[in-house]
């Protein structure tokens, strides 16, 4: 655990001292020594503004809302319980409201997350499995995962939010900006980190209720069309995109969900 954290800490400095080496670079070519450190400036500028707010931009694109104690007391309770077993601060709560199922996490780390669940999801999944969903995000937060997931989906979304200016330009940066998102987020997100949440959460619920869970859900994304940028892949307990689609594929960094399923099958058989 401790060494997962500690990568995740590590590769989110690591974009950050990429990007800002990259626009310090631009700088200087535009104007030497002094647009370097002006560029350098800005670039550490968005990068604390990311930090601070980049969370709230995401739930902001998903059209995430807080969430009402009185629309579903029971969410409340569960998440709060299951962020004392692992040992991270109760995350804030926001709504998606769209009958798709899907859950999500982001933030900062382990004492500054918010989680997301769409309506479709507490709709679709039975008590039990909307806590072992819970239960597999909220590990995402105690391996430090989310920061990394945060800074990675933002900054991709952001590249090909670029790419809708219109004409033929757009194709053109599509083909150039997409592959450069694709390769930060592959970078920064390692599949391994969702065998790990869900072997964290294996530990703290029923293995065969997030099993079941993970089940349910890859078959929501194979009978119900999903819209929504493929940048934000990385966010999600399962990948709810068609990967038959090029710039979905680029953006996949889930495991396949059957080597998911076997593993917690495995673990409730123990």
């Amino acid at each position: 655990m401790r060494g997962a954290a500690a990568r995740n800490i590590l590769m989110a400095w690591l974009l950050v001292g990429i990007l800002t080496a990259g626009f310090a670079g631009v700088g200087w070519l535009l104007a030497d020594t002094r647009g370097a450190l002006l560029f350098a400036f800005c670039s550490l500028l968005a990068a604390s503004a990311a930090y601070a707010v980049g969370d709230r931009a995401l739930l902001g694109m998903l059209g995430a809302r807080p969430f009402a104690l009185a629309e579903d007391p029971l969410l409340r309770s569960t998440a709060d319980r299951l962020a004392a077993q692992l040992q991270v601060a109760a995350p804030k709560l926001q709504l998606i409201d769209d009958t798709f199922p899907r859950a999500l996490v982001v933030g900062r780390g382990p004492r500054s997350a918010t989680l997301a669940v769409s309506s479709g999801l507490l709709a679709a999944l039975p008590p039990p499995e909307v806590e072992a969903v819970i239960a597999h995000e909220l590990a995402h937060v105690r391996a430090r995962d989310v920061l990394t997931q945060t800074y990675a989906v933002l900054l991709s979304t952001t590249l090909l939010e670029l790419t809708r200016i219109g004409g033929f330009l757009s194709r053109f940066l599509l083909a150039v900006l997409a592959p450069v998102g694709a390769a930060f987020t592959h970078l920064l997100l390692s599949p391994k980190r969702e065998l790990r949440a869900d072997g964290i959460a294996a530990g703290i619920v029923d293995p065969h209720d997030l099993a079941d869970a993970l089940t349910r859900l890859d078959r929501a994304a194979e009978l119900v069309e999903f819209h929504a940028s493929p940048a934000t892949e990385p966010l999600y307990t399962v990948s709810p995109f068609d990967h038959t689609e090029r710039i979905t594929r680029m953006f996949a960094t889930h495991p396949p969900i059957a080597e998911r399923v076997a593993r917690l099958r495995a673990a409730g058989a123990t």
